[in-house]
This record gives C-alpha cells, sequence and structure tokens, in this order.
C-alpha cells in the first residue's frame, strides 16, 4: 500500500549501515515509525527529509501485514531555517518534538495534535525563544491527550490559565511579577504531569535547564495536594 501524507519529524536514529529509524507524526495517519534506506550514503537523496521537525509531504509505503513503512519519496515544505541558526530555539523545537513522540500513541490520527505542533515550529521560527512556550504548549498537548485540568489550581487566574491555553505562542511574553508567578505556577503543574506520566525524564528537559523561574517548584507540592484530589492528580 503507498499512501502520502503531511508529516513532522520527531526524532530519527541510524539503523544498520545506511537507513534511518524515524519517528513521524504525519497529519492523517498519527505517529508511524518509519524506514528511510540508504540516507546515511553519500548518494542518499532522502536525508533533508529525515532530519528532525523538518515538516514535509511524505510518500509512504508499506507492505500487507507489515508494522514499520518506509519512505519513497517527498517534497519539503520548511526545515524552519530561523529555529536551525539559533541554540536555544533549536534547543526548543527538539523539545516539543520529543514531547509529542513521548505522550502520542502510534497509529492514532489527530489532526489536532498535528496543527499544535506546526502552530508552535511556526511560531518559533518568527519570534524570540521564551520561558513560557515550553508551558503553554505541555498544557494544550495535555489538554489534547485527556489529562487536561477542568480548572487551574495554586490560585492561577482562570484568565491567564486561558491565554496558556488559547492565545498565540507568540502572544506569550509575559513580564509581570504577578504574571511570572503564575508562570512559575504552571510549569510546576507541567512538570508534576510529566514526572508521573513519564517512565523516564525527557531528554530535552534535565533539571538543569528548568532555569531560575522553576528552581522553587517544589513548595507548591502542599498547596496543589490540598486543592486537587488523588485522582486528578495524574
Amino acid at each position: 500500500m503507498i499512501m502520502t501524507d503531511e508529516g513532522i519529524v520527531l526524532i530519527r536514529q541510524n539503523f544498520r549501515e545506511a537507513d534511518r529509524m524515524v519517528s513521524l507524526y504525519t497529519k492523517s495517519y498519527g505517529r508511524l515509525n518509519l524506514r528511510f534506506p540508504s540516507v546515511n550514503k553519500s548518494a542518499g537523496k532522502l536525508k533533508a527529509l529525515s532530519e528532525p521537525f523538518v515538516h514535509a509531504n511524505y510518500r509512504i509505503y508499506v507492505k500487507r501485514g507489515a508494522v514499520i513503512g518506509c519512505v519513497t519519496g517527498g517534497k519539503i515544505e520548511s526545515v524552519f531555517p530561523q529555529i536551525r541558526q539559533d541554540g536555544p530555539k533549536t534547543k526548543m523545537a527538539l523539545h516539543f518534538c520529543e514531547l509529542m513522540f513521548r505522550l502520542t500513541p502510534e497509529h492514532q490520527p489527530s489532526e489536532e495534535k498535528f496543527l499544535l505542533l506546526q502552530e508552535a515550529l511556526n511560531s518559533l521560527q518568527k519570534t524570540d525563544c521564551n520561558p513560557s512556550l515550553s508551558p503553554a504548549f505541555i498544557l494544550r498537548l495535555m489538554t489534547l491527550a485527556g489529562f487536561g485540568m477542568d480548572k487551574p489550581a495554586l490560585g492561577i487566574p482562570a484568565a491567564f490559565w486561558e491565554t496558556l491555553h488559547n492565545a498565540d505562542f507568540e502572544n506569550l511574553g509575559f513580564t509581570s511579577p504577578q504574571d511570572l508567578l503564575n508562570l512559575n505556577k504552571s510549569a510546576y503543574i507541567c512538570r508534576r504531569f510529566l514526572n508521573r506520566y513519564l517512565t523516564y525524564p525527557l531528554n530535552t528537559l534535565k533539571d538543569e535547564d528548568i532555569s531560575d523561574m522553576a528552581r522553587n517548584l517544589d513548595n507548591y507540592d502542599s498547596e496543589f495536594e490540598a486543592e486537587t484530589q488523588p485522582a486528578a492528580a495524574y
């Protein structure tokens, strides 16, 4: 069976001598594990299509009964050059992709999740990287994955919570002390979810990378436990 679909590369790793295995989040089919044959050879024609956070249209061949398909061609839509030229932006883009890889099941289509990742990368391409992007992306992905919270905890105002969930990513540059405090609390909720849901930590979010904003997140533990029921604590 041959199928074509729009997709974004989440992760890739070398396979055998010259191939690559790629996790691709597609618009119509969800997350797929695919083989890119011979891309590590000097004459490999599909190498650019297998790089992290490349957005492209892919032609995929899947044998009857096979679990893993093979990419046979494609056309690049964007490689996000402004992201690749900036270290913090590249790290944030890889963070978005790893979250999609770790928090989405295989072969379960969700156009909304695809559009979330596409919107986040498009915004990161156009604007500066800031600490609000990661919590906003995680909270939106939590909602799409069925783990969202009906209302904010820790005294976070409903309007701020709504902004993190629905405002354009490029409009999330918070500067006031109160907004930064609310962002700190939102980051705590995200980290708590990730710590409990994931079996091992994200490679793109090590403890030393959390930054000054989130160093004292553990101070919210008792307050969060008092506000939420055990069943809602992920």
